[in-house]
């Protein structure tokens, strides 16, 4: 994987994390988009982790690599880093699909077991997005009246989950549910947003999604 980090202290930490995981290897670190650019070319990394603002804009430059790498690099996975919980930088991320793709905010990171596990995730082809991320998309979507006004609240906390990537199995675990459980909610879910004719996948996908643009 390759990195990208303005923040020279954090990029540095955020390397010896990296280091002292036996399963993932860091081929290079950038400072700005152009070095991270040059790395990807260079070295074909699976997971690319970057910051979402960095030099020489300091705008937007990780969502723009992000949206780059889905034309590019399809099969090269992204995880962005940011120190705000901003639902929109999610849903930008992930408006072309979600495999493939994190959300992470910077405080989360300093736990090296859970950014390990969301890069052997996205490098699996999932997704990860942060919890604080999807709570306020949640809060947001109670809100105001939307296609998930059909959904129970149990269906809404399932479908919150799912927009993390997680399994069913995981997603029972976290909520303290069988898997069964899980299953007809999820089942539930796909036919309440029209989405019972498609494969399983798609429909996940596609929940997601749905649940991310109303919020």
């Amino acid at each position: 994987m390759v990195l990208a980090e303005d923040n020279a202290l954090l990029r540095h930490g955020l390397v010896r994390l990296i280091d002292a995981t036996e399963d993932l290897t860091l081929v290079g670190s950038a400072p700005d988009l152009p070095t991270l650019n040059e790395l990807i070319d260079e070295h074909e990394p699976d997971v690319v982790i970057t910051d979402i603002r960095m030099p020489p804009t300091n705008t937007d430059e990780g969502i723009s690599v992000a949206a780059d790498l889905r034309t590019r690099k399809p099969d090269m996975g992204v995880i962005l880093l940011s120190q705000y919980a901003e639902a929109q930088y999610a849903l930008t991320l992930l408006a072309d699909g979600t495999a493939r793709r994190g959300y992470l905010l910077k405080e989360r990171v300093a736990d090296g077991d859970e950014l390990a596990e969301a890069v052997r995730r996205v490098a699996e082809g999932g997704s990860v997005i942060d919890p604080t991320v999807i709570e306020g998309l949640v809060a947001a979507q109670r809100a105001k009246p939307s296609e998930l006004d059909a959904l129970t609240p149990r269906e809404l906390e399932v479908l919150g989950e799912m927009a993390q990537g997680k399994s069913n199995a995981s997603i029972a675990a976290a909520l303290v549910l069988s898997e069964r459980a899980i299953e007809k909610h999820t089942n539930s879910i796909f036919s309440k947003l029209g989405l019972s004719e498609e494969k399983d996948l798609n429909r996940r996908v596609s929940a997601v999604l749905v649940f991310l643009q109303n919020s």
